[in-house]
């Protein structure tokens, strides 16, 4: 039997599948330094002077606005991208939105609190609407056999180049005299720009080496119409249409619990971890830890997903999410945070990869920017029910730690819900309205 190629194996053998996984590691850079990084300089510097908890309320807050705006516009803007074929000038317009916001971080100093949480607002609408119309493209570039390998190397690539980043930007922090920089705040400050731009650069491989998905109407509609009142009819159509992809649905509802509880870890750690009083410098380097460790993670579950199937690999990660709850209940130490980064190193990619493959099997290719909108409004309502409870645990007990524990409810939940979705079944109902759609292509140029 003749040996699989390494990149064939890896998920990444044809030009258009690097160039696409690209910008995983173009805006990944976000995930680090807006994410991880930002909420630490907003509690210490944008918010000096305020309790820790007060800053995490407006970190809440802000997460809540911008993915409630990426929720109620992606799914009319998916279904308009859809029928202009304007896939790729979306994701080129969010994420130029996102970088400039980004970049202008550098300019939040010292109680800048209100132009820190307006620029993350941007910046962070912008990084999650670009992802849309990034996944959207996905099953058009990759076949059914090899879309897990695809994910999760995007994944893995998201985490190499954000690593790569975040070690030098981690070395700005702890040594700045090193690097001729004036402070700590400072350094914080040029990873800011440095993100901004490294996220710049390498997007421009996707714009100029994958292509855009051909414009395919549906039965009802004829060029030159007008795109908002098309998206708005796809968008009737496809909620009428709930019951023929039962199962897509299904799984978007399993996502949007399971994947409340992934997203609520990622975004609360930091600012969870300064409020129980671990220093600065030792939550850095278990974040850092996170990427390497991801890593080989992420092409170990693709890898795993090909043996015993996504589904199957995606129970396997929330089972290890559950015992992350328990332990970020009891964390008390810096060497607690550590070993808890490494757990969520290990499941943190693969997850949310699988998750992405998994659905993009599951719809219909000339609906895909919708369908991923969806995919998106249940992420990001995710992402708002998250923080909310956070926020509202805060205000009812002074602490986070009794909203890390509830957590396990959102895996316990989800996981059961994933259960009863029959992937095979889903499939064939994407498929069978492709073959609807090509048909009746077919009967109009007969015509």
């Amino acid at each position: 039997m003749a040996q699989v190629p390494l990149l064939e194996r890896l998920g990444l053998h044809r030009p258009e599948l690097r160039a696409w996984a690209m910008y995983d590691w173009a805006n990944s850079v976000f995930m680090t330094t807006g994410l991880l990084i930002f909420p630490i300089y907003l509690a210490d510097v944008a918010s000096a002077g305020s309790p820790v908890a007060v800053a995490t309320a407006r970190y809440s807050m802000a997460t809540t606005v911008s993915m409630a705006v990426v929720a109620v516009l992606s799914p009319i803007l998916g279904a308009i991208a859809d029928y202009t074929a304007m896939k790729k000038k979306m994701l080129a317009a969010f994420a130029l939105m996102g970088i400039l916001a980004t970049g202008g971080m550098y300019f939040i100093e010292r109680g800048d609190w209100r132009l820190a949480l307006i620029l993350f607002l941007f910046a962070n609408t912008g990084v999650t609407a670009s992802i849309v119309f990034y996944e959207s493209l996905l099953p058009h570039i990759a076949r059914q056999d090899e879309v897990d390998r695809v994910s999760t190397a995007g994944y893995a690539m998201g985490y190499l180049g954000s690593s790569l980043l975040m070690v030098l930007n981690i070395a700005w922090i702890q040594k700045p005299a090193l690097f001729g920089i004036s402070s700590p705040e400072m350094a914080i400050r040029l990873t800011f720009l440095s993100s901004a731009l490294w996220w710049l650069v390498f997007t421009i491989p996707l714009l100029r080496r994958v292509p855009e998905p051909p414009l395919r109407l549906e039965a009802d509609e004829r060029p030159g119409l007008n795109p908002v009142a098309v998206g708005f009819r796809r968008l009737r159509e496809t909620l009428r249409e709930i019951r023929v992809f039962k199962h897509t649905f299904l799984f978007l509802l399993a996502f949007f619990i399971y994947n409340d509880g992934i997203g609520t870890i990622i975004r609360m750690a930091t600012i969870y971890g300064r409020e129980i009083g671990i220093e600065r410098g030792a939550l850095l380097m278990p974040l850092l830890l996170v990427q390497v460790v991801g890593i080989p993670f992420s092409f170990l579950f693709g890898a795993l997903a090909d043996r015993i199937g996504a589904k199957p690999a995606i129970f396997v990660s929330l089972a290890v999410y559950l015992v992350i709850s328990i332990l970020g209940y009891r964390m008390t130490t810096a060497r607690d945070f550590f070993v808890l980064a490494l757990l969520v190193g290990t499941v943190q990619g693969g997850s949310q990869a699988l998750s992405r493959s998994v659905f993009s099997t599951l719809v219909p290719r000339h609906k895909s920017s919708e369908f991923f909108a969806f995919f998106s409004v249940f992420e990001k309502f995710a992402g708002i029910l998250g923080p909310a409870v956070f926020t509202i645990m805060i205000s009812a007990t002074g602490s986070s730690r009794s909203a890390v524990l509830s957590i396990i409810v959102f895996f316990a939940v989800g996981g059961m819900l994933l259960a009863f979705v029959d992937v095979k079944e889903g499939q064939r109902a994407a498929r069978e309205a492709e073959a609807r759609l090509t048909d009746a292509s077919a009967s109009r140029s007969s015509a």
